[in-house]
This record gives C-alpha cells, sequence and structure tokens, in this order.
C-alpha cells in the first residue's frame, strides 16, 4: 500500500501534538516552564495553567478538533516568548551565536504552527530552514561542546558533529528550493526523530532528575513532526 502525503501529514500533526502535550504535563508534574514553549519565572500557578493550556492544544491537535484555534493559542504563546523572552536575551550580546539558538527554535515552532494552521506561505519553510541552518553551523563552531552530546558508543564523534552539521544545513537550504522542498523536509524529519532514539531518549533516562533532558525529546518531536507535516503538505 503506498504512502501518501497525507499520512505524511498526519504523521507530522501527531508526533507535535505529543511532543505539545507532553510539554504540558512536564509542566504540571514540574511546577515550573519547561523549554519547548519557556517563560520568565513566575509563580507555579502560572506554570501549571500553561501547562493546562498546553495540554489542551495538544489534544485538540491530536483529535483535529479546532486545530485553527489551537495553533493559535500556541501561535500567541511562542510570539510572546520570541518578543519579550528570546529577543531581549539575544540582543544583550548579539554576536554570541548561541544567543540566537532559542530564538530560532521558537521561530521553527511558529513556523510549525503556520504549517499547521494550513498556512503554508513561506515563512513556515523559512522559520524551520532559518533553525536548521543555524543549527548546522552551531555544529561547527561549537564542535567541542556538541561533541560531549554525542552517545560513547558512537565511535569518532567529531566526525559525527560535522556529518550532523553538513547534514542540518542541507536540509535546511533545501526546504528553501522548492524541487528539493518535501524531500529535504522528509529526510529532516528522519534524522530528527531519529535523534530522539539514539541520543535524547538515552541521556534522559541517564539523568531522570534533569528536566532539561526530558525536555529536548518534546523537543525534538516537535521539530520533527512540523518536517513531517511540511513533507505531507508540498505534494
Amino acid at each position: 500500500m503506498n504512502r501518501t502525503p497525507l499520512d505524511l501529514s498526519t504523521l507530522g500533526r501527531l508526533l507535535f501534538a505529543i511532543a505539545i502535550a507532553a510539554s504540558g504535563i512536564q509542566q504540571l508534574v514540574t511546577a515550573a516552564f519547561v523549554r519547548l514553549v519557556p517563560w520568565v519565572p513566575a509563580p507555579a500557578v502560572w506554570a501549571y495553567l500553561v501547562g493546562v493550556i498546553l495540554i489542551g492544544i495538544g489534544v485538540a491537535i491530536a483529535l483535529g478538533s479546532r486545530v485553527r484555534l489551537a495553533a493559535a493559542a500556541l501561535g500567541a504563546l511562542l510570539v510572546l516568548d520570541i518578543l519579550f523572552l528570546h529577543l531581549p536575551k539575544a540582543l544583550s550580546d548579539p554576536t554570541a551565536g548561541f544567543m540566537w539558538t532559542n530564538p530560532c527554535k521558537a521561530l521553527a515552532m511558529l513556523g510549525g504552527v503556520l504549517i499547521l494552521a494550513g498556512a503554508l506561505n513561506p515563512l513556515g519553510p523559512i522559520f524551520l530552514a532559518t533553525f536548521l541552518i543555524l543549527g548546522g553551523i552551531q555544529h561547527f563552531v561549537y564542535a567541542d561542546f556538541v561533541a560531549k552530546l554525542v552517545p560513547a558508543w558512537i565511535p569518532d564523534p567529531k566526525l559525527w558533529v560535522y556529518f550532523t552539521g553538513t547534514a542540518l544545513i542541507a536540509g535546511g537550504v533545501g526546504l528553501l528550493v522548492p524541487k528539493t522542498a518535501r524531500l529535504a523536509a522528509i529526510w529532516v524529519g528522519i534524522m530528527i526523530l531519529s535523534w530522539v532514539v539514539l541520543l535524547h531518549i538515552p541521556r534522559a533516562l541517564a539523568a531522570p532528575h534533569d528536566h532539561g533532558e526530558s525536555s529536548a525529546i518534546f523537543e525534538a518531536l516537535a521539530f520533527s513532526g512540523i518536517a513531517f507535516m511540511l513533507a505531507g503538505r508540498r505534494e
């Protein structure tokens, strides 16, 4: 049975929904904001409130019920994050490349919201591509740090850092070229989803009290889902 673009869209939507709902659950468990949709330090009650909102958004997206409303709510959270949290921090030290990681992550998530809402305009792919290209460049600039994240059982970690950096840049550029956009989106989705299994889950299990590691699982699921949604709508 042949796979169809709808299958990729559905897979991407479900991965994205799981990531959002799981982030909400984590906020309820930890009484703190997670890094998928981070926020300023605030009383626990606000973390609980946003956690419930994230769960509701995730469930709505998974069920395909009032998806546009759910996407609008998530988009509003992301825009607030970008304007009032990420940009001020990045602009406080704009020459430090790593300061732009979180703003570009939030942009990529916002691109996923646009794709999810059916607004297949250039912004969705551009936002995701920007994050991928930046991430790829950072693999080269901060190669020593990234190499420490490679599982110990994988030989020659530096080689894999450079390979992954190249793949991220190629995937980001590929998304911007109409003839290669769908294929690039598929491979980006596969690549990031593989990191969930090979990198993020093992790291989270090795450090169960480090909530940042478990948040990284949900981030990767969300980005993989965005890529698959984009691939499904590019046919």
